[in-house]
């Protein structure tokens, strides 16, 4: 698993532009539309990207993709935009909340798999603090980013939440579950 490595200048046009686009999206409730042509290759290589909002040291939005299906700097924009006004689980960011925001943003590895025997097998493989984790289970899905590891340490505890958030039992186990691993380059 390579990670991207971005230069300081990189990564603050990437911080700057996530806030352009909440910006742009409290004036017209759409996100910035990127030219491409303005960026460097570096930042229009096809990344997937998560961008988190915190208010208050508080999660205030996550939203981001598992795939590279847009070129970076367009996948921050988007996501960023749908981080402050699409998140389900908090209302649309309003304009005085913009100060008072920290933007993380998170360039993922692509995934991949990691084969196991058994859910203990698949524990003793996780490095906390590095490892982003996909767990699938038919139509049902759910990733926690690198960073959550800060609140769930353990791994027993991390992939008992993370069943959770797919939908399943804290205890659920099949042999149909299928997990992948990514890491993270976090900006911010």
């Amino acid at each position: 698993m390579v990670l991207m490595s971005l230069n300081k200048e990189h990564q603050q046009r990437l911080l700057d532009l996530a806030k352009n686009s909440i910006q742009h999206g409290l004036q017209s409730g759409r996100p910035l539309k990127v030219n491409l042509a303005e960026y460097p290759a570096e930042l229009t290589v096809p990344c997937a990207t998560f961008v988190t909002l915190r208010k208050h040291n508080e999660l205030r939005g996550c939203i981001g993709m598992l795939e590279a299906v847009r070129p970076l700097a367009e996948d921050i924009a988007e996501n960023a935009f749908s981080a402050a006004f699409k998140d389900s689980r908090f209302p649309p960011l309003v304009a005085d909340e913009l100060e008072k925001l920290e933007i993380h943003l998170s360039i993922l590895t692509p995934a991949e798999p990691v084969s196991f025997t058994s859910e203990q097998d698949l524990l003793s493989q996780l490095k906390p603090g590095l490892d982003g984790l996909i767990l699938q289970e038919g139509r049902r899905r759910g990733t926690f980013l690198p960073s959550v590891w800060d609140q769930l340490p353990e791994p027993e505890q991390f992939l008992r939440q993370l069943k959770q958030k797919a939908g399943l039992a804290p205890d659920y186990w099949s042999d149909n579950i299928r997990i992948f691993r990514y890491r993270t380059e976090i900006i911010g």
